[in-house]
């Protein structure tokens, strides 16, 4: 059929490096439709309950009346407009880098990276585990949604979620060949060695550039956020990163996207200049003292792990005793599969917790602490 022509199409140019539509890998044999299956990934992910939260979860500052402040959602649109863009240019599967962009932070929790450290505590304490967000975004697409049954995503998509994590930069992006087994086993070993985590890289070089391309994504439009609530001025950036990257969103964004182009095309990795690469390095650290140290108070710290464990706790006496009016049965539980419910209760409250936005998250610390008084 012309359809079907028409849906595979675009597969046939693609780079020797690139990720074919024919060797995606799905966890569940099921039948395939008209669409490739990285394509059919994008639409399971955009229509899942976990990527509507997007739209109110701390991306750096929480709790700002600043309607231009970046939320979740913003990160990873950025992410993939920027992820496809370089994909485009380097003749990778397009689809597969728009799937893992658009699923690579469902995992993340209210309030950020801040929330991440805090339930990180609260799982090892618990005896879950490390928690990070990019574990929990491949655990929401196998575990959590679609009643706790999944979304059965191919492993190419769920890989290069897993690995997206940007917060280590690197001059040159090598994907390393996986099997099924060797992938569900670094996924599994995250939550028992901090060390895996650090050491991931994705399957195929579309990962690679989701990768990178998550660090692109929130460089400059920090910068630019943290202008705009008054925590730096665009003078304090330094002059050695104004002349290699530029000053402002657009001309990072242009200077390192054309930098990896222009290393990387015909290649089996993704590579950075010495000096791109040198100044990513120093921007990275200007943010983090200038930025992320200063986006919250060591007060607001505290008063946000005194909210999540709260909350953790409220959640888990309900479940020990089977209180059917808690929210954490009446908004999560029963709307779960059998399967899921054989989790620990330590887990099943990570999850809804993790799972929450900014909002639902604040008004459930209020109702439990109006509770108690």
């Amino acid at each position: 059929m012309n359809i079907d022509k028409n849906m595979i199409k675009f597969d046939t140019g693609l780079s020797i490096y690139a990720c074919k539509d024919s060797s995606a890998i799905r966890l569940k044999e099921e039948e395939n439709d008209f669409r490739t299956p990285f394509f059919r990934d994008i639409d399971r992910i955009i229509y899942s309950l976990s990527y509507t939260r997007y739209l109110d979860k701390t991306q750096v500052f929480s709790n700002n009346e600043n309607t231009n402040i970046s939320k979740r959602i913003i990160h990873v649109q950025l992410v993939s407009k920027i992820a496809r863009t370089i994909g485009r240019a380097l003749n990778l599967n397009e689809d597969l880098i728009e799937a893992a962009a658009l699923g690579h932070d469902l995992g993340h929790t209210p309030y950020g990276h801040v929330g991440e450290a805090i339930l990180n505590k609260i799982s090892l304490e618990n005896n879950e585990g490390y928690f990070n967000h990019n574990i929990q975004s491949v655990r929401t697409l196998m575990n959590i949604e679609n009643s706790g049954r999944g979304r059965n995503i191919t492993v190419q998509v769920l890989d290069a979620i897993m690995c997206h994590n940007g917060e280590v930069p690197l001059g040159v992006y090598e994907p390393r060949c996986k099997s099924v087994e060797e992938f569900l086993e670094e996924y599994n070993n995250s939550y028992k060695d901090a060390s895996v985590i650090r050491n991931m890289r994705p399957m195929t070089l579309e990962g690679c550039v989701v990768r990178i391309s998550d660090l692109i994504g929130y460089l400059g439009r920090d910068i630019e956020d943290a202008i705009r609530v008054g925590i730096i001025k665009k003078s304090d950036i330094p002059d050695s990163i104004v002349k290699n990257l530029g000053n402002n969103n657009r001309e990072i964004v242009n200077s390192i996207v054309t930098d990896i182009i222009n290393n990387s095309y015909n290649k089996n990795y993704i590579k950075l200049s010495d000096n791109i690469y040198k100044s990513i390095i120093e921007l990275k650290d200007f943010n983090y003292k200038n930025i992320y140290l200063k986006a919250n108070s060591k007060e607001d710290i505290e008063h946000y792990e005194s909210m999540f464990r709260t909350l953790f706790n409220s959640y888990t006496n309900d479940l020990e005793n089977t209180n059917l009016d808690s929210p954490i049965y009446k908004v999560y539980l029963n709307y779960k599969d059998c399967s899921y419910k054989d989790n620990t209760n330590a887990r099943i409250v990570i999850d809804f917790i993790a799972g929450m936005t900014d909002d639902y998250f604040n008004l459930e610390y209020k109702r439990i602490a109006n509770m108690k008084n």
